[in-house]
């Protein structure tokens, strides 16, 4: 997911996160998972506030520095 800055702080990436969510809990999916790297502080921000908790390292992305759940 990526938001261009121009479009940034307006509720867009809330949107999309939950737009993802909802096509997730539509296939059936009971949690999500993402990642993101160290200079995302933004994004860490904003999974923390929709309900993700971090937990440990579950893909070996070699550039993610936050790895969170979600149950949907």
């Amino acid at each position: 997911m990526y938001v261009v800055p121009g479009a940034r702080r307006r509720g867009v990436a809330r949107t999309l996160l939950r737009a993802l969510e909802d096509a997730a809990r539509a296939r059936g999916y009971a949690f999500v998972r993402l990642d993101t790297g160290p200079l995302q502080q933004g994004a860490m921000t904003l999974y923390a506030a929709e309900g993700y908790t971090e937990i440990a390292n579950f893909n070996a992305n070699p550039i993610a520095a936050y790895w969170g759940e979600k149950k949907l």
